[in-house]
C-alpha cells in the first residue's frame, strides 16, 4: 500500500500501519530508510534497485526537495514521508519514530544518492539477526569492501577521521563516515540516547549515536560493503561541505567528551 505524503505525515505526525505479511527475518521486522534532498537523478537510478525481498519495508524521507525526486518515488511505489526540518538527523529520527509506531525492531539507513548497494543489506543485518551485534557499521575499507571512484580528498579525510576516532575512543574503526548502517531500534529506548535534541538535526546525529553505542557498551560490528561514487567528475557526489560538514561530524565526540552536551 502506497501512502501519499500528506496522508502519511501532517505537521510531523506519523501514521501507524498494520503488518500484513510475515517478516522476511523470523523474529525480526526490518525497516530500511533513505533520506534525500534534491536527488532526482540519483533517485531515478536507485528506485529500480529497491525490489521486494530485501527487507520488510522501505521508506524514503523527503527533506524539503524542490525537484522531481518525490514524484519519481511515488511512481516507483516507494512510501515517502515529508520531513519539514532540514537535516539528515531529523530524517533518521523520523524513521525511528515510524519504526517504533509500526513495530519494526531493526532499522537500516542507506544513502538516497545511489552510492550504496541495496543488495548488501543482508550483510548489514546478519550480525544483528544472529545475535552478535546491536549496531552494524558498513565499511568500504575492510577486506571485501570497495569504494569505486572515491575522490582523493574524501579518501584522505575519511581515513584521517577514522584514525582520530580510533585513538580518541580506543575502539576499532575503519570507516567512520560511511552512512550505510543498521541499528536495533531498541537502542533508542535507552534514556542515555537523547536523540530529540535539536542540535542533532543534521550530520551530528549519526556520530552522536555512534559514540553513545560505545559509551553504553552496546555491541558494534563492522562489515564490508561497497560505496560507488559518480565516475563523471562534474557530477556532485555529496552535500557535505568541505569544512563545516566535517566539523558537524566531529563535534558530537568533542561535546560529549567535554560534557558540553548530553
Amino acid at each position: 500500500m502506497i501512502i501519499e505524503p500528506d496522508e502519511a505525515v501532517r505537521a510531523g505526525e506519523i501514521a501507524a500501519t498494520t503488518a500484513e505479511e510475515p517478516s522476511m527475518y523470523p523474529g525480526h521486522r526490518v525497516l530500511a530508510m533513505f533520506p534525500f534532498y534534491n536527488e532526482e537523478v540519483h533517485i531515478a537510478e536507485v528506485v529500480p534497485r529497491l525490489h521486494d525481498g530485501l527487507v520488510d519495508k522501505i521508506i524514503a524521507i523527503n527533506n524539503r526537495s524542490t525537484d522531481s525526486g518525490p514524484e519519481i518515488l511515488r511512481q516507483g511505489g516507494i512510501e515517502m514521508l515529508d520531513e519539514p526540518v532540514a537535516g539528515i538527523g531529523a530524517c533518521i529520527r523520523m524513521a525511528i519514530e515510524y519504526a517504533r509506531k509500526n513495530e519494526y525492531d531493526i532499522l537500516v539507513v542507506m544513502a538516497g544518492n545511489n552510492k550504496d548497494n541495496p543488495e548488501e543489506i543482508p550483510m548489514l543485518l546478519e550480525p544483528i539477526v544472529q545475535g552478535r551485534a546491536d549496531y552494524v557499521q558498513g565499511s568500504r575499507f575492510m577486506s571485501g569492501g570497495s569504494s569505486a571512484n572515491l575522490p582523493l580528498f574524501r579518501l584522505i579525510a575519511i581515513r584521517l577521521l577514522s584514525a582520530v576516532f580510533r585513538v580518541y575512543s580506543g575502539t576499532k574503526c575503519t570507516d567512520l563516515t560511511n552512512g550505510f548502517r543498521a541499528y536495533k531500534v531498541a537502542l533508542f529506548d535507552n534514556p542515555e540516547f537523547r536523540i530529540e535534541q535539536s542540535w542533532l538535526n543534521t550530520y551530528e546525529f549519526e556520530y552522536y549515536v555512534h559514540w553513545k553505542v560505545l559509551q553504553c557498551k552496546y555491541r558494534l560490528v563492522e562489515v564490508p560493503v561497497s560505496k560507488t561514487y559518480p565516475a563523471a567528475k562534474n557530477v556532485p557526489y555529496t552535500k557535505v561541505r568541505p569544512f563545516s560538514g566535517w566539523w558537524q561530524m566531529l563535534r558530537p565526540f568533542l561535546f560529549l567528551w567535554l560534557r558540553i552536551k548530553e
